[in-house]
């Protein structure tokens, strides 16, 4: 029972405050896409998709893996009170993410030119991937504040920060403009400057929330160990001594599989725009936005239930791992079902929303939205592996699927288009979900998706 499960009480009033975030900062989202495609067309929508893949390129690329091992860190070290630790490793990773951010956001700007003409085959390109490409900087330091929030678990900060933040400036921005200047660099633009606006309050609220005032001291130098198993420290009157190489041990193989996990997401889009115009761009980015509302549960649950999965991992409790996972999914699911067939259902309606021309993307909405049903009901296996030191495991996972999208895509888009690329997505989610899955269960002892009612002993926050 729920009174009897005060883990279960924390995930559910975690992920509460979250999904709350999580609806209203959609409901922005949209509202921003709304009039951006009904203001300026599906070319424009597929220029703009284009340039969020720089970024996310960029981004990827600058943050180093840092955004979940400041969040596993953070969680663990937060916990045991080390605030000693959480202030050295977040000072570190600060300082080894702004100088590589800003050498790729320097070389994006200055590339821009080539990459959208020998890459994309679309010079018309060239200035919006450099306005985007000024805000890789920004957007890294926000997304690592957000993180670091999180694992603080900062719930109400981070659900704000990342949920709601950047798509609730730019779509107010965006609206008050139609009545000002109506071209097409405004809607990169805003998104750029809303970047900006966002990175600035992720710094005002790590150090409103973070103080800094522990008064555990530390015995010995020490460094960062790649296994939670093992979480014990000594402590004494000496500060932690924790190399950048210690950092960089953990976050590069994180980097990896974070980063080819979010290399999944534009790779359709990415291909779609060298072989097809950008408007088919525009119509899939759109049926993709649609289809992330399945996983809207398991996103605002990971929210909280990620830094859990740390805590209870350091503490060698598996069972008390299985049954937050467990309870997590069951939630998710349940959440995910109605949602997934009204989508289904309504697939043509939903779309003529964003102009009469993007109806045609409704079998690629419904292919996508059976993908995201899956990836949402095998739950937080990505996490789960990632918080227990399988981070190697996930990296290897993530890149067989990089592998198979690529292959897929780049065979079916040509003749297919926007429907063989959410064919790929479909078939990718599905490889990806099953194996992290049975990979899981080796670990655990057990599903994560299971309607078993047997209960685990009671823990304790």
């Amino acid at each position: 029972k729920i009174n009897g499960d005060l883990h279960l009480k924390e995930l559910l009033k975690g992920s509460g405050i979250s999904f709350a975030f999580k609806i209203v900062g959609m409901g922005f989202g949209y509202i921003f896409t709304i009039l951006l495609t009904r203001n300026y067309g599906a070319k424009v929508m597929g220029i703009y998709a284009l340039s969020l893949v720089v970024l996310q390129v960029g981004t990827i690329i600058g943050r180093l893996g840092m955004d979940t091992a400041v969040l596993r860190f953070v969680a663990e070290y937060n916990s045991q009170n080390k605030k000693d630790m959480v202030n050295e490793i977040y000072k570190k990773i600060i300082k080894l993410v702004i100088p590589i951010s800003l050498a790729i956001s320097i070389g994006i700007f200055f590339l821009s030119p080539y990459i959208s003409h020998y890459f994309f085959h679309k010079d018309y390109l060239s200035n919006y991937f450099r306005i985007i490409a000024i805000g890789i900087v920004p957007y890294v330091l926000f997304i690592i504040n957000s993180e670091s929030l999180r694992g603080l678990k900062k719930i109400k900060e981070y659900a704000f920060l990342q949920n709601m933040g950047i798509s609730f400036v730019a779509s107010i921005l965006l609206g008050l403009s139609l009545f000002i200047v109506k071209n097409n660099y405004i809607p990169v633009t805003i998104y750029t400057i809303s970047m900006f606006l966002m990175s600035l309050l992720s710094f005002f609220l790590w150090f409103k929330k973070f103080n800094f005032n522990s008064n555990t001291n530390i015995s010995k130098p020490q460094t960062l160990s790649s296994n939670l198993n093992n979480p014990n420290l000594s402590f004494g009157n000496k500060p932690y001594l924790i190399s950048y190489k210690n950092i960089l041990s953990i976050s590069t193989p994180m980097l990896i599989s974070g980063s080819l996990g979010v290399f999944l997401g534009f790779i359709d889009i990415t291909i779609l725009g060298i072989f097809k115009t950008s408007s088919a761009v525009g119509i899939y980015s759109v049926a993709i936005k649609l289809s992330s509302i399945v996983v809207l549960s398991l996103a605002t649950i990971n929210v909280i239930a990620a830094p859990k999965f740390a805590e209870f991992w350091a503490k060698g409790d598996k069972e008390g791992l299985l049954n937050i996972a467990r309870q997590s999914t069951k939630i998710i699911f349940w959440t995910s079902l109605p949602i997934f067939i009204i989508l289904v259902i309504f697939s043509t309606y939903i779309l003529q929303l964003f102009g009469s021309g993007f109806k045609t993307g409704f079998i690629a909405l419904i292919m996508l939205t059976f993908g995201q049903f899956i990836n949402g009901i095998s739950g937080s296996v990505g996490y789960i592996l990632q918080m227990t030191g399988f981070q190697i495991f996930a990296q290897n996972i993530m890149m067989a699927s990089v592998i198979i999208n690529i292959i897929l895509n780049i065979l079916l888009i040509p003749k297919y288009s926007i429907n063989g690329a959410a064919f790929a997505s479909m078939i990718t989610l599905i490889f990806w979900n099953l194996t992290m899955g049975m990979k899981v269960k080796n670990i655990l002892g057990g599903y994560v998706f299971s309607f078993s009612k047997k209960i685990y002993k009671k823990q304790k926050i």
